[in-house]
């Protein structure tokens, strides 16, 4: 195949991403696509990308098209990712959630979910503060657009290499099981959660308010318009007292929703009384 022909493939391929996901294609990421969707040619008997794109041109669904957008995507994830980001939740946020509740209800939703890990890891959160959520209603929605990554979620199912990024060695001890060469997440934390498969840009699985929601280095591969929608829905499934978390490299810089950062704590933000909010973040509230 000619380098002309190889990038004509990439192109579709980056299209058919961004289409299905709003997802782009960085210049970083497209250097890896053959090297990505090379074992999946090769089990299917595929001498190239050109020929990947033939067979999805005429089959745009289904379980080849699934695992070709799945391997495009990052799934770079670990437990307890970013540990202050944890820290901070466990202190400060959950906290102050459970200071602010009325009703003992407590919904959480973690907005491009990878595998699993992130909403776990929450999960832990909550039985690390002990008993002090005796009584109370809790719901953890996890949700991606790949549903490869949310099966393998709802498996809970993580290598040892998995395991030794991020997991403190109580965790992993008290939470996990050893099957085979990998570990098993106990019932008593997988009950906890619940996995969707689900597009960000339009959400059909996720319905109501959620008093923290976690979307962390998802944005950073939208355009700007894509970016926008996205900000929309999250507005759109928060309440006053709502807590936003996003990943280290993104922000709500030029862009207009009830969500301020709270000073003391990076890549967190409040919603503030929707009565504050611009014309464009409260027609968001009231979809």
């Amino acid at each position: 195949m000619t380098a002309q022909t190889h990038n004509r493939a990439v192109d579709t391929l980056a299209r058919m991403l961004e289409k299905h996901t709003g997802q782009l294609l960085t210049e970083a990421r497209r250097w890896r696509v053959e090297t990505s969707l090379r074992p999946l040619l090769r089990d299917h008997g595929l001498r190239s990308l050109d020929d990947l794109v033939a067979v999805l041109g005429r089959a745009p669904s289904g379980a080849l098209f699934d695992q070709t957008i799945d391997l495009m995507l990052n799934h770079e994830s670990s437990f307890f990712r970013d540990l202050a980001v944890f820290q901070a939740i466990e202190r400060t946020i959950l906290p102050k959630l459970r200071e602010q509740a009325s009703d003992k209800r407590l919904r959480i939703w973690c907005a491009g979910c990878s595998t699993g890990k992130e909403a776990y890891s929450i999960a832990m959160a909550l039985k690390h503060m002990g008993d002090i959520w005796d009584g109370w209603r809790i719901s953890i929605l996890g949700t991606d657009v790949s549903p490869i990554a949310i099966a393998e979620a709802r498996r809970g199912r993580y290598t040892q290499m998995e395991m030794q990024r991020g997991l403190a060695i109580n965790d992993l001890l008290r939470w996990f099981s050893p099957v085979d060469d990998n570990w098993q997440i106990s019932d008593e934390i997988r009950n906890m959660v619940s996995f969707q498969t689900d597009n960000l840009l339009q959400p059909r699985a996720v319905s109501g308010e959620f008093d923290l929601i976690l979307c962390r280095n998802v944005l950073f591969y939208f355009q700007d318009e894509m970016r926008k929608t996205a900000f929309s829905q999250l507005v759109r499934h928060s309440h006053r007292g709502s807590f936003l978390i996003l990943g280290a490299g993104e922000t709500l810089v030029g862009h207009e929703t009830c969500f301020t950062p709270c000073p003391s704590i990076g890549c967190v933000y409040k919603c503030h009384s929707v009565e504050q909010c611009t014309p464009a973040c409260k027609a968001s509230h009231s979809r």
